[in-house]
């Protein structure tokens, strides 16, 4: 289980491939969905605990 006072910053602000394809750049789209493909919905562990965390898969933007 997640711990709900901590957030899961890896994937949202240091993991090039997750923070590249949500901004857009084509390269780690590709490499996104490979590990997405691989990984199941959520990718990796740290994917996973932003799924958790936020509710959204890794490929998604935090909604506001």
């Amino acid at each position: 289980m997640v711990d709900k006072k901590k957030a899961p910053v890896f994937c949202e602000n240091y993991c090039i491939i997750c923070k590249g394809a949500r901004a857009g750049n084509g390269l780690f789209k590709s490499l996104q969905n490979i590990e997405l493909k691989i990984m199941g919905k959520d990718g990796c562990p740290w994917g996973k605990a932003r799924t958790e965390y936020y509710g959204v898969t890794p490929d998604q933007p935090i909604p506001k």
